[in-house]
């Protein structure tokens, strides 16, 4: 790691410099991310390749807050994620980040409208549901935003999480795999959507995907590989 904390860039959406992950584990210390740095600018798309397992996910992970790092420095829309404690991050997170998951994670006993109201009425909006109710018709599901996950098929909760995702107006979209669990079709209607919402907000995107064509749809492709990363273009 560099000696010297390096000055953030102005134009820079997320700035990871030297990023290690270490986890323990019955077998020792497994070394999830191994010196890991990424610059992604303002409004740029970027594609996340490489096999499973290579630390993809967990990059994400650590971008949106969901994980700390061992090591290095981690900035996102010019804060210092590392300098955070649970709290800050889960608000940083409200009003900076939308992530989209491959399996959804929506809550179960919360409508569709509940569902993506939550983010904006946590933070304290006093017009979530309207604003919900907007972002589900944007995502073409006016008719069912009184339904609960279970009654929705895959698509239509992969459309819901992406309102949700969004309804904050995010300046960062981080999406895992979002088409991973949908059929051909009913993934390039989430994909155009999400595209189209992130060029909307002007929002920065990094996707991670084993989809050479919807990765070429990025502005640029960085690999990982045994928690390395490669195209990263550090700052």
């Amino acid at each position: 790691m560099s000696e010297t904390t390096p000055e953030p860039t102005r134009n820079a959406v997320v700035e990871l410099d030297d990023v290690h992950l270490n986890l323990r584990s019955a077998a020792g210390t497994v070394n999830i991310l191994q010196g890991v740095s990424l610059r992604v600018d303002r409004g740029e798309h970027v594609a996340v390749v490489g096999p499973s397992g290579s630390g993809k996910s967990t990059m994400l992970a650590v971008i949106g807050g969901l994980e700390q790092a061992s090591a290095g420095q981690v900035r996102v829309a010019g804060r210092d994620l590392t300098a955070m404690d649970e709290d800050e991050l889960a608000t940083f997170r409200r009003h900076h980040v939308g992530i989209v998951f491959q399996s959804f994670h929506l809550v179960p006993t919360m409508t569709a409208l509940e569902n993506v109201a939550l983010p904006v009425e946590l933070a304290g909006a006093s017009d979530a549901f309207e604003r919900a109710r907007a972002a589900l018709v944007e995502v073409g599901l006016k008719d069912r935003v009184e339904h609960f996950p279970a009654q929705l098929s895959g698509g239509e909760q992969q459309r819901v999480a992406l309102a949700r995702a969004m309804i904050g107006q995010p300046g960062l979209l981080l999406a895992d795999e979002p088409t991973g669990n949908l059929d051909t079709v009913t993934g390039d209607e989430v994909v155009e959507l999400m595209f189209a919402h992130a060029e909307e907000a002007g929002a920065s995107l990094i996707l991670i995907t084993h989809n050479d064509s919807l990765a070429a749809r990025c502005r640029r492709t960085v690999t990982m590989r045994d928690g390395r990363l490669d195209g990263g273009r550090p700052a």
